[in-house]
């Protein structure tokens, strides 16, 4: 019988005839560098929205307020990133990161909002 070695570490395998790892280190660490990636991707992805959710938490510390683009900005809002919409029976769209939301309105402004538990039914 042929001695069966790890993939990640190239030590010889012991024990049950289907173990593919010598060690769960050597499974964790054989894994983790696979997803690498798209774990680096997602992180990054993650990271925008937190950054958009805090900024619009800071402006919006009431739960109803406005702001202008430009302060969104300058705090380093990313427009293009958001966790979902909630389109109105009007019409109007609100962006949402997690809870915090905002819906554009005249002249370059935002209103902000508290996502409200009747958007999710």
């Amino acid at each position: 019988m042929q001695k069966r070695k790890c993939p990640e570490c190239g030590f010889e395998i012991i024990g049950r005839s289907d173990k593919v790892f010598c060690s769960d280190q050597c499974r964790n660490t054989y894994n983790n560098r696979l997803k690498r990636d798209t774990n680096n991707y997602v992180r990054r992805i993650n990271n925008i929205l937190r950054k958009n959710r805090r900024i619009l938490e800071q402006l919006n510390p009431h739960g109803k307020s406005k702001a202008h683009k430009n302060k969104l900005l300058d705090k380093g809002f990313n427009f293009d990133y958001y966790t979902n919409t909630y389109v109105t029976k009007n019409g109007n769209t609100y962006y949402f990161c997690y809870e915090q939301g905002y819906l554009p309105i005249e002249d370059d402004f935002y209103a902000l909002v508290i996502k409200q538990d009747y958007v999710d039914k």
